[in-house]
């Protein structure tokens, strides 16, 4: 019999062994961001002491909340599993009013029977790093932790709620991945990224405009000495066509769903890139 509960930190090791098969990039870092987060809010399923399948939620305020992180054993599919942990996060979930998550081309088929509809499409850009591509100049400066308030209240406004703990984790981990562009002590643009088991991920990219946005991807791409992904929104064609003729090739897509009365707050137009799939 399956018993599905709270995940713990000892289960991280079994969560990173399905990241492995998949081809995740997620470190245990990740995993022990979802925990301290949402201590409460994260599931695996077990049967006789072995962990087959892992689902992860988060709440952002009351604006709207998260799930990422499904993964089944591979050993163990089409057993319902994967089911079963959708509906034990929605049960998590029940109370607030827009629950979404970002699906694979295959989840719509899932997804849409339990009444999410689409939001809009991503692309999974990929980037060798090879060592020959010229990138252009750029303003943008390193991000400073001391930067971290005014951003916040933009990112707010931005994404739509408050995701300082996220953004102050990612800050942590990867400094040299940050970056701002400022006008007038104003900030008019940022991004992130971490590392990860396969790549380094770039993201969020928040811009007021396309050149903005090619100047912070430009200044993170130079410290990036291997594979770079980023998960860019498919309706910023002309930074996608930039993208491609460094070299990035589309590696896989993805389709941001939501559940509810509508797709919560948010400014989509200033969104390059997301910071990924498990964290909206």
């Amino acid at each position: 019999m399956i018993i599905y509960r709270p995940m713990k930190p000892v289960d991280i090791p079994a969560g990173l062994s399905l990241c492995r098969h998949y081809g995740w990039n997620q470190l245990a870092r990740d995993w022990e961001l979802f925990l301290y987060l949402s201590p409460e809010g994260c599931r695996v399923g077990v049967d006789e002491g072995k962990v087959l399948g892992t689902v992860t939620t988060l709440r952002y305020e009351d604006h709207f909340s998260w799930i990422g992180m499904v993964l089944v054993d591979p050993a163990r599919l089409r057993q319902g599993i994967g089911g079963q942990l959708l509906q034990e996060s929605l049960q998590i979930l029940k109370d607030e009013k827009v629950v979404k998550l970002d699906a694979t081309p295959e989840g719509p088929a899932v997804y849409l029977k339990l009444n999410f509809v689409d939001e809009y499409r991503l692309s999974r850009m990929h980037w060798s790093a090879a060592s020959s591509v010229r990138l252009p100049a750029s303003p943008a400066r390193p991000l400073r932790h001391t930067d971290l308030h005014q951003l916040l209240a933009l990112d707010h406004e931005i994404f739509g709620a408050d995701r300082t703990a996220v953004l102050e984790w990612i800050w942590e981990g990867a400094p040299h991945h940050a970056f701002v562009l400022e006008e007038r002590n104003q900030i008019k643009g940022y991004c992130f990224g971490r590392p990860g088991h396969r790549f380094t991920h770039i993201g969020p990219v928040i811009a007021q405009d396309h050149d903005r946005a090619v100047h912070l991807v430009s200044a993170a791409l130079r410290n990036c000495s291997g594979p770079v992904i980023l998960d860019v929104l498919q309706d910023k064609g002309e930074f996608v066509r930039w993208l491609s003729n460094l070299g990035f090739a589309e590696q896989r897509q993805l389709i941001r769903m939501y559940r509810g009365p509508d797709a919560g707050p948010g400014v989509k137009e200033k969104q390059f890139a997301i910071l990924g799939p498990e964290f909206g």
